[in-house]
């Protein structure tokens, strides 16, 4: 099920709303645990029943590998064989869904053989609540975490804000919220916070990246045919859908769980604005870089064991986070161009240096977006093609985008409006300027979370509601994941 769909927004959210808070407030803890475990498994496998199955064995063997831990006590010895078994599990789920396949085929490659391939659909969100519960496992053995009720522990990993695309919560923060009695009782300023993070998410998600969509898959499947100006927009156009896709998830999963009193970790702050790739991954999927600097950065020994050990490991995060975001040499290849400017920038120490702050941030929103062309491409050498194409020569733009950009309803409006003779006779402008305004949106406006935060409830802000939901319900006709189901 899809944040963006009809039977989300106008069946599945209300009853979960309505359900969480009679039971809430009746003071029913564990109905409300199991209401909400229900209803995240329903929103889980409503599209395919397997991925449910593998939900649920998951979060039954994690939890009996800490139960177990937990009978054990103090035995260093057997602790540590539930700790290696948590971890081949999980990480053995993992590379058996979603990286078998690439490593077959990097196999027939190298060793010129024919190993059959499984050809496997990758279980949304396995990628995240996999990581979740390695969390859950290795705290448990070293100690830094409670013996919690099964119920909490499914309604943790389960919890559909944050099930498919994150963000990657820890127990600690997540649990202690369901157990508090005042966050199952209607906070009607919770609610009206929560409500206007949603709606500028679907917004983001609808009006902004489904938009720009078009315009890449048109751009990608015709390569060789794009000159300098399209092949450029269509690599600026990426940029800022998957900045508007990740965003508007991300605003929608915290909106959500604000309307039920829940805090969820902030996951995305205003990437853009940064003035270095390291900056850049403290903005961007934030609960991700975490998780990788306390479970891989500091057990490598992170900045402890001397500069050159810093350099190395640092590399080898990015590698790592690569290949979670995708089983292709155009992910590693992504994560190794982040890490080595990632090294380079600890080399220089280029934040501290005198640049102007607008100059670095300027280059590394130009780094960033050339390598986002990787994680798009479907193989190094179409990439490649792409970056040839900066160089083909031409200022017009490609014909198909062109069309199919006009061919929106709200670009169709214009032409009522009487300015058709002007978009006839400058082909690139609407265009040019949409790709402009959400450029300005990224670097110079507030991202939803300090919105939220200095939120005064006012007619503008009631009218700004209800004219962005019924706007994008109108406009999800074509129904579309969010990018970061595919990770």
């Amino acid at each position: 099920m899809l944040f963006n769909s009809y039977i989300f927004i106008f069946l599945f959210f209300p009853l979960v709303l309505i359900g969480y808070y009679c039971l809430g407030h009746a003071g029913l803890y564990k109905p409300v645990l199991a209401f909400l475990t229900g209803m995240s498994l329903w929103f889980y496998g409503y599209n395919n029943i397997y991925y449910l199955f593998i939900l649920v064995i998951s979060i039954l063997i994690n939890y009996g590998l800490v139960a177990l831990m937990s009978r054990i006590g103090q035995n260093a010895k057997l602790r540590k064989c539930c700790l290696i078994a948590g971890l081949l599990l999980n990480l053995g789920i993992l590379f058996y869904f979603k990286y078998y396949d690439f490593f077959i085929e990097n196999v027939n490659a190298v060793m010129k053989k024919h190993f059959p391939l499984l050809n496997l659909m990758l279980p949304l969100g396995i990628s995240f609540y996999t990581f979740q519960q390695l969390s859950y496992v290795i705290d448990a053995y070293k100690g830094e975490c409670e013996n919690y009720s099964f119920l909490e522990y499914a309604a943790y990993v389960s919890y559909f804000p944050q099930l498919i695309a994150g963000p990657i919560v820890y127990h600690s923060e997540l649990i202690p919220q369901f157990r508090d009695p005042e966050n199952r009782r209607l906070h009607f300023t919770n609610l009206s916070r929560g409500l206007y993070a949603f709606a500028l998410g679907l917004a983001k998600k609808v009006l902004i990246a489904d938009t720009l969509s078009k315009v890449v898959t048109i751009g990608y499947d015709n390569i060789p045919e794009l000159n300098t100006f399209s092949t450029l927009m269509v690599m600026i156009c990426y940029s800022l859908q998957i900045y508007f896709d990740f965003s508007g998830y991300c605003d929608m999963a915290y909106g959500m769980a604000y309307m039920m009193n829940i805090k969820l970790p902030v996951n995305f702050n205003s990437p853009y604005k940064a003035g270095s790739v390291s900056e850049f991954w403290d903005r961007w999927h934030m609960t991700l870089t975490r998780f990788f600097t306390k479970y891989i950065y500091i057990p490598l020994g992170g900045n402890r064991k001397g500069k050159a050990r810093t350099l190395i490991n640092i590399m080898i995060v990015f590698l790592v986070s690569g290949l979670w975001h995708g089983a292709n040499w155009t992910f590693i290849l992504w994560g190794a161009l982040h890490g080595i400017l990632s090294v380079f920038e600890r080399i220089t120490n280029i934040a501290a240096a005198k640049i102007p702050k607008w100059l670095r941030t300027g280059f590394t929103f130009l780094f960033v977006t050339f390598a986002w062309s990787l994680f798009r491409a479907p193989s190094i050498t179409d990439a490649t093609l792409l970056w040839k194409q900066l160089f083909h020569g031409g200022f017009s733009l490609y014909q198909p985008i062109r069309d199919k950009f006009v061919d929106l309803i709200e670009v169709s409006l214009l032409y009522r409006m009487g300015l058709g003779g002007i978009m006839e006779a400058y082909p690139r402008l609407i265009l040019t300027v949409f790709v402009i305004l959400l450029l300005a949106a990224c670097f110079l406006l507030k991202n939803t979370q300090e919105k939220v935060a200095a939120m005064k409830f006012t007619t503008w802000k009631f009218i700004v509601v209800v004219v962005l939901m019924i706007w994008s319900i109108l406009s999800l006709s074509e129904i579309s994941e969010f990018l970061y189901f595919n990770f």
